[in-house]
């Protein structure tokens, strides 16, 4: 997909579907009264986004692996407590609302009929998707997540930034460098040091213990980057204070590891997609087929009206 022009949107469509669950009444349903407040919360979530941004490139990325085996044998904590079943041999399952689970093969079923690009790879998260098509786009990207940890692929070189849903996609945090700085006191390149230095307990991220965000801001500023940290741990003339030195020579086997599990992968094997937004449906009779069984009404016509505008 390299040499692709024109504005590229990217969903982390799992936190928007997870944010529109829970942001949309359980009491939308189906004709045969399944929820379906998930389905038509994205659809609505969708239809903002392409008025609002009018990107030319869409791409609904998702977890095809939310917990990856190679980032676990890193770090066995990773995610750890949100598994609800452990599957041997293959992926363990997430904990997800039971009224939730059913919906999101609706959702793939709608994006498909619609004919907007879904990519998923065994094996990789979305976000690493989401990495290695922001690495191939020539062209500006917006990505849009609940996910703090894409922050690190902000670039304002490159045109890359974030939309950050503040509340629904109505309000949106346009995340570029400036407010990074502002926020965090890093960059977008610094953010995944930042992130793996503080921790993170909700993706089972222990962090070096002792050192918060701001203390980590301040050592990134100081020394640049980990390696430049840990170059400082190894300095005696290094300006650390004892504590801080201790702590992350003790934490050495964890830094070790954690910039392989905290960064977005950027060499994903990706299917050949079309990504261009589309004016009509692809496939307008199983589009029918669907609003009729799941009584998506007024949110997937808004979201046609929207797109052949």
């Amino acid at each position: 997909m390299r040499g692709v022009t024109g504005r590229l949107m990217l969903l982390d469509t799992a936190s928007l579907y997870f944010r529109a669950y829970f942001g949309v009444p359980d009491s939308v349903r189906a004709p045969d009264g399944a929820p379906v407040n998930a389905v038509r919360g994205l659809l609505d979530f969708i239809d903002r986004l392409v008025k609002d941004h009018r990107p030319d490139r869409l791409v609904a990325c998702m977890d095809a692996d939310w917990r990856p085996q190679w980032r676990v044998d890193l770090i066995p904590t990773y995610k750890a407590h949100r598994v609800a079943e452990e599957h041997e041999g293959g992926p363990d399952e997430e904990e997800v609302p039971d009224t939730l689970s059913p919906q999101v093969p609706v959702i793939e079923d709608v994006l498909d009929a619609l004919g907007i690009a879904r990519v998923g790879v065994e094996g990789y998260e979305a976000d690493d998707v989401i990495g290695t098509l922001t690495g191939r786009a020539d062209g500006p990207v917006d990505i849009v997540t609940g996910d703090r940890d894409l922050y690190q692929l902000v670039d304002d070189r490159r045109g890359v930034r974030v939309l950050y849903p503040v509340k629904g996609v109505g309000t949106l945090q346009l995340t570029d460098e400036a407010v990074l700085r502002e926020k965090y006191g890093v960059d977008g390149r610094g953010y995944a040091d930042l992130a793996l230095l503080r921790g993170d307990p909700s993706d089972g991220l222990p962090g070096v213990p002792g050192i918060g965000e701001k203390t980590a801001a301040k050592l990134l500023a100081e020394f640049g980057d980990l390696a430049g940290i840990m170059a400082a741990v190894d300095d005696p003339k290094a300006k650390l204070t004892p504590s801080q030195r201790r702590r992350l020579d003790e934490a050495r086997p964890y830094l070790a590891v954690a910039p392989k599990v905290v960064r977005v992968a950027d060499d994903v094997p990706l299917p050949d997609v079309d990504t261009v937004l589309p004016h009509t449906p692809r496939d307008p009779a199983a589009l029918d087929a669907l609003a009729v069984r799941w009584g998506l009404g007024g949110s997937l016509h808004r979201l046609l009206t929207t797109l052949s505008a």
